[in-house]
């Protein structure tokens, strides 16, 4: 399994756990990577229509779409 995946499949279970919405620098300490491979997870999640994001100041919130849950 390529890096990407076992981090797109870590936060997916990360994000059903938390509703309250993270952000990539929360999800990037919870998985154990950099912020910039979590960004690209989170990109290619987000492209996929799996997560919403939520912008709120200079932060973007990150959440599992309710029919993923």
């Amino acid at each position: 399994m390529a890096k990407i995946e076992k981090v797109i499949k870590d936060i997916k279970r990360i994000l059903k756990k938390d509703t309250r919405g993270l952000t990539i620098q929360e999800l990037s300490k919870l998985t154990k990577v950099s912020r910039i491979t979590t960004s690209m997870a989170l990109m290619k999640l987000e492209g996929l229509g799996l997560i919403d994001v939520r912008v709120i100041g200079n932060c973007k919130l990150h959440y599992l779409k309710e029919d993923e849950k």
